[in-house]
């Protein structure tokens, strides 16, 4: 089995998030970036299923050099081989765009797969579009949000999570497949894994490469503003007897908030 993998470098979610209003971004320096936690769930499973299965797992991953950080690391995991789609544009929180330059490499560079794997969506935008759009856009069937997935010969049988319950999915093959926390458990590199990943060429691409126009590229969503979270306020606690403790409760719940 051809088993593509596509991943993100995305910032640490430990990290301290400053935004630079003027550009409507984030401010980049000083900050750890990660390969996305979503994205190990599919990196896991695509090496499980070569385990399994035989083939080979290539990694993606659209974005500018610094990438490359986050692909060595899937090398060192287990993968055979990994590819940078280089596009020096900055964040845009744009999935079409990205899934347009997903869609046109394999369309163009890399014809030969059967399954597409990515994460649920990514610890950056935290759209979740990009699976699905690149589905559409190559014609794939789809299945989201996936906690259990097996594949016998040219189909594949997904189960995924829904309101409530869970839902179970038959699929021919080649598809597109989006993981859920919950699917397996990542490895963690190994030595042997590291040392072989440094050795590792990465092949890079362009957005030009690929025959991407301006055009193609135009964004389609337009950033208006990114704003922090606002800051919680402390909550009041109430040490009183019982039934003093409820009538200040009822007193703030009428008075205060609002909701009787």
């Amino acid at each position: 089995m051809n088993l593509f993998v596509f991943v993100k470098r995305v910032p640490d979610t430990e990290s301290k998030i400053k935004i630079d209003h003027e550009k409507r971004t984030i401010v980049e320096e000083g900050l750890n970036f990660v390969l996305s936690p979503y994205d190990e769930y599919a990196v896991e499973e695509a090496l499980r299923l070569r385990e399994a299965k035989g083939g080979r797992v290539v990694i993606f991953s659209v974005g500018a050099e610094t990438s490359k950080v986050i692909l060595k690391k899937c090398l060192a995991m287990g993968a055979d081989d990994a590819v940078l789609l280089k596009d020096e544009a900055p964040e845009s929180y744009d999935g079409l765009r990205t899934s347009k330059v997903i869609a046109k490499a394999l369309q163009t560079k890399f014809k030969d797969f059967d399954l597409l794997l990515f994460g649920r969506q990514s610890m950056g935008a935290d759209n979740a579009q990009v699976p699905s759009m690149t589905a559409e856009l190559l014609g794939l069937p789809q299945v989201n949000v996936v906690t259990k997935l097996e594949i016998e010969g040219n189909r594949g049988t997904a189960e995924r999570e829904i309101e409530g319950a869970s839902e179970k999915v038959s699929f021919s093959l080649p598809a597109v497949i989006s993981a859920q926390k919950g699917l397996n458990e990542p490895r963690y590199e190994t030595l042997k894994g590291i040392m072989a990943a440094k050795r590792k060429e990465i092949p890079v691409l362009t957005v030009e490469d690929l025959g991407l126009s301006a055009a193609d590229l135009a964004p389609q969503l337009k950033m208006t503003g990114l704003e922090s979270p606002p800051v919680r306020q402390a909550g009041t606690v109430i040490d009183d007897e019982p039934v003093i403790a409820a009538k200040k409760i009822v007193e703030f719940l009428r008075e205060k908030a609002k909701v009787i």
